[in-house]
């Protein structure tokens, strides 16, 4: 039994609230369960250094965690005067994501920072962050369009989404909380396409290293998860 009381195959309840920043040309609050994330799309008439006459432009990604997004208040990054490893490797992870399905020549030289804060954090804050932040990104180019610097379907090649499984209790789950998280035999996060292409997976064993079988049980139970995700995105941005 899950601590949740969830079956193995059940994420748990899916919400986006789209617009909910006044300023940002895009914006959304994804909600996996209790995590909470703030993902804001932001637009710059500008690309990085490297990428000037090119001709291309750029999505990239930041991510943090608010002071009490846990159970105890954590010192604010910016006070230590350096991010953690584990926030550059996320906001390196949501941004090669979210590049996956934009073509870079026809958003032209310009760039798009997508910035995911985590309200609150149960569990899969990377995951939450990559699908809500799809549906902000979504809004940027819907906005960019509507004052015809872009068009849509030409930079926004595909869905992108992404959730956790893990082998808890000796059973293959979907959608890990952050109880099972903590205890889990083994943890990934996979990343797809709206049409079922692969962007990124990451697992590892926390303690038994696991089998090819398993391993291809988690991946069934993402490659569903991917789906429902994408459909919840799907009717979000209508």
């Amino acid at each position: 039994m899950r601590p949740s009381g969830r079956k193995t195959d059940q994420m748990r309840k899916i919400s986006f609230e789209r617009n909910f920043s006044k300023h940002a040309e895009g914006s959304c609050l994804v909600k996996f369960g209790d995590t909470h994330v703030l993902c804001t799309a932001s637009l710059e008439d500008k690309t990085p250094p490297w990428l000037r006459n090119s001709g291309k432009g750029w999505v990239t990604a930041e991510y943090g965690m608010l002071p009490r997004a846990t159970g105890e208040r954590m010192k604010r990054e910016a006070a230590a005067g350096k991010q953690g490893g584990r926030t550059q490797e996320i906001q390196r992870l949501i941004g090669r994501s979210l590049r996956a399905v934009i073509d870079l020549e026809a958003l032209g030289e310009r760039q798009i920072t997508i910035d995911c804060d985590v309200i609150q954090a149960d569990g899969g804050t990377r995951t939450a962050s990559i699908t809500g932040g799809w549906v902000a990104l979504h809004d940027c180019l819907k906005w960019m369009e509507a004052r015809n610097m872009v068009k849509l379907d030409r930079v926004l090649k595909d869905h992108v989404a992404a959730i956790s499984c893990g082998v808890f209790a000796t059973q293959p789950v979907i959608d890990l909380d952050y109880l099972e998280d903590s205890a889990a035999e083994t943890d990934a996060n996979f990343v797809m396409t709206g049409s079922g292409a692969i962007v990124e997976i990451q697992g590892t064993a926390e303690g038994t290293p696991f089998t090819e079988d398993e391993f291809l049980t988690l991946m069934r139970l993402a490659r569903a998860g991917i789906g429902e995700l994408v459909t919840l995105q799907k009717q979000a941005i209508l």
